[in-house]
């Protein structure tokens, strides 16, 4: 996908010096800095959910309240 995007001039300086250093195009440095902010998320998500039903006890006491649920 091909994209146009808006950087202030600090950025773009900033950008163009790491690619020099890096010896990688301006499209390679963006895919990487996406590819980490995504990966980022996908951790911070997944940690945000891990423990969610700790407050419930085990699972197996969880399963028999909500199947109880169905029988009133």
């Amino acid at each position: 996908m091909r994209t146009i995007i808006e950087l202030p001039d600090d950025q773009v300086t900033a950008l163009a010096e790491l690619c020099d250093r890096e010896k990688i195009s301006r499209a390679e440095a963006i895919r990487r800095a996406v590819d980490v902010m995504l990966t980022e998320k996908q951790v911070l998500s997944r940690d945000a959910a891990f423990g969610a039903w700790a407050q419930r006890g085990d699972s197996r006491t969880a399963v028999d309240g909500l199947r109880e649920e169905w029988n009133r």
